[in-house]
């Protein structure tokens, strides 16, 4: 579960704000996890909350966006929605496709205290 990592990077990305900024309380982190970034977020959350308990994010809501899969089919040359890796290009059926969103995975934001 590479879920429980990306939470620990959290909480130490956290840890460092609250050490280089003098907070001390983490309250909400806002994310962008992309649709394409083969991140579960309700996996995410469950191991958040186990690797946060006694941190400066202990209790901290995790705020989630899901930008949608977006890829550039090369015959076309236009953008468009993909929900998985592998997805045929909705308007020629063709298989060149190149992501260009929805694979991110970043902290937008933290809410502290």
């Amino acid at each position: 579960m590479h879920e429980l990592a990306i939470a620990e990077s959290i909480v130490e990305l956290a840890a460092e704000h609250a050490a280089r900024d003098g907070f001390r309380q983490v309250r909400r982190i806002h994310l962008a996890i992309g649709a394409l970034s083969h991140v579960d977020p309700r996996a995410l959350e469950f191991g958040f909350a186990a690797v946060a308990s006694g941190t400066v994010a202990d209790g901290a809501t995790l705020v989630i966006d899901r930008p949608p899969g977006v890829a550039r089919c090369l015959a076309c040359q236009v953008d468009v929605p993909i929900a998985a890796y592998g997805d045929p290009c909705p308007g020629c059926g063709g298989a060149e496709l190149m992501a260009v969103g929805g694979a991110e995975l970043r902290v937008i934001d933290l809410e502290v205290v």
